[in-house]
C-alpha cells in the first residue's frame, strides 16, 4: 500500500473480503461495542449508521496479523523482519501545507461529544472513551516529539480527561510542563493508518521520534501538516484532529475503567484536556479499537513490545531470531523467544535480559526456532 491513510486501508481490507459494511442503526452506547465484541477476530466493520451522529466508524480493522501484513504491503511470514527494519532503517517524516485532515476547521462552539460518534463501551466506565486516538506533545525542555496512545474520557462540552499510566512519557512530559509553571499542548489524531496506531506504541526511548519509525514501517516519509492552534505537527492523512492543551494540575476522578486483561480497574485521577480547535476531513470516518481483552488492543500492543524487545535481545545475543508477545499472555503479560543454536545458558540469559526490558512480562518460554512460537501446542 503506498496510501496512508485509514480509508486507503479500508478500500484494501473490502478489495480482501476481509470488511463488512453495518447499514443497520447501531447505537453507540454499548451495542456498537458489543457488536464488535462479538465479531472478534472476524471481519472489520464500518458502521455507516449510527445512532445520532452523520459519521461513521470503523472498527476491528487490526485483530490478525495478516492485516498488519496487508497494510505493510509484505507476507505475513515476513511481518516480524518487516517491524524490525523500522527500528534499523527509520525514515524521517516531510512537512506538507496542503492536507485532507484539515479540509474542515472547528473553532468556536466545541462539544466534541455531539462532533464525533465516541462509543460508550461498558456499563462501568462512566462515560464514552476515545480509544484510537494517537496523541502528539512535545517535550517542554527539548522540544522533541512524543507518539503515543492514553485512553481519553468525553467530560461534557470541549473537556475530556487523559488516563496516563505514571510511567508513560507522556505522563513525564506532563511533569516537566507542570514544573515549568505551564500546560502542555497535544494533538490527537483519530483515523489513522495501521503504521502510525503501530508506531504509536513502540516501546522506544524518550526523546525517540515514533515518526521516523513510522515512516519505516510506511517505506516512505510520513507527511505531516503542522497544526493551527498548537506547535505540533500531526499525520496529514489522518481522518480527525483534536487540538488542546493537558493541564497536569487539573485532576479528573474517574474511577473503573475497562484494562486489557477483561477486568475493571481504578487507577485513581486522570488529568484534564481542553480541546480548542478540531479539524477532520470531508466526510470523516471515526476509528474505535474495542478496548480490553480483544484482539485488536491485544495485538495492537503485543506487535510493538515484541518488535522492540527482539531488538534488543538481538543487540545482546545475535542467536535470538523472534520474541511474540502471545495472545494468552493478552498481548503483553507472556513472551516465547526462538533462538538459532543458542550457546549454553544463553536461553537462560535470554530470559532474564527479556525480564529486564519489558516490566510487564511475567512468564516468559525460549524455543529454538524449529518450533513455531504462533503454535501453542
Amino acid at each position: 500500500m503506498t496510501d496512508q491513510s485509514m480509508r486507503g486501508f479500508l478500500s484494501a481490507l473490502e478489495q480482501a473480503g476481509a470488511l463488512h459494511r453495518v447499514t443497520r442503526n447501531v447505537d453507540p452506547k454499548f451495542e456498537l461495542g458489543a457488536v464488535l465484541a462479538l465479531k472478534d477476530r472476524g471481519p472489520a466493520l464500518l458502521f455507516e449508521n449510527v445512532v445520532g451522529s452523520t459519521m461513521p466508524v470503523a472498527g476491528n480493522l487490526l485483530v490478525s496479523r495478516d492485516r498488519f501484513a496487508l497494510a505493510f504491503g509484505v507476507k505475513r511470514e515476513d511481518l516480524d523482519a518487516h517491524c524490525l527494519k523500522s527500528l534499523a532503517q527509520p525514515v524521517k517524516p516531510v512537512m506538507v501545507k496542503d492536507a485532507p485532515v484539515q479540509a474542515v476547521v472547528r473553532d468556536e462552539g466545541l462539544e466534541v461529544g455531539k462532533l464525533l460518534p465516541v462509543p460508550h463501551w461498558f456499563e462501568r466506565e462512566a462515560a464514552p472513551y476515545i480509544t484510537a486516538g494517537v496523541i502528539i506533545a512535545k517535550d517542554p525542555d527539548t522540544g522533541k516529539r512524543n507518539v503515543s496512545i492514553a485512553r481519553l474520557r468525553l467530560e461534557g462540552s470541549n473537556r475530556l480527561m487523559a488516563g496516563i499510566a505514571k510511567n508513560h512519557h507522556l505522563c513525564v512530559l506532563a511533569e516537566k510542563a507542570k514544573a515549568r509553571g505551564r500546560k502542555l499542548e497535544i494533538a490527537v489524531a483519530i483515523g489513522n493508518h495501521p503504521a502510525v496506531l503501530l508506531g504509536s506504541q513502540l516501546y522506544l526511548g524518550l526523546g525517540d521520534d515514533e515518526y521516523d519509525n513510522i515512516g519505516g514501517l510506511l517505506g516512505k516519509p510520513l507527511r505531516l501538516v503542522r497544526c493551527r492552534t498548537v506547535d505540533l505537527e500531526v499525520p496529514a492523512d489522518a481522518e480527525i484532529v483534536l487540538e488542546g492543551e493537558l493541564d497536569p494540575d487539573d485532576l479528573v476522578p474517574e474511577g473503573s475503567v475497562s484494562e486489557f486483561h477483561g477486568f475493571y480497574v481504578d487507577y485513581g485521577p486522570g488529568l484534564g484536556v481542553a480541546i480548542r480547535c478540531v479539524t477532520h476531513r470531508e466526510k470523516p470516518v471515526y476509528q474505535a479499537v474495542l478496548p480490553g481483552f480483544f484482539a485488536e488492543h491485544c495485538l495492537l500492543g503485543g506487535l510493538a513490545i515484541g518488535t522492540t524487545l527482539c531488538a534488543a535481545l538481538q543487540k545482546m545475543i545475535p542467536a535470538v531470531r523472534r520474541a511474540l508477545i502471545t495472545d494468552g499472555g493478552m498481548g503483553r503479560l507472556h513472551a516465547v523467544i526462538t533462538m538459532h543454536q543458542p550457546r549454553l545458558g544463553e536461553g537462560k540469559r535470554a530470559v532474564m535480559l527479556a525480564m529486564g526490558q519489558v516490566n510487564l512480562l511475567k512468564l516468559v518460554t525460549v524455543v529454538e526456532d524449529d518450533i513455531d512460537p504462533e503454535n501453542p501446542r
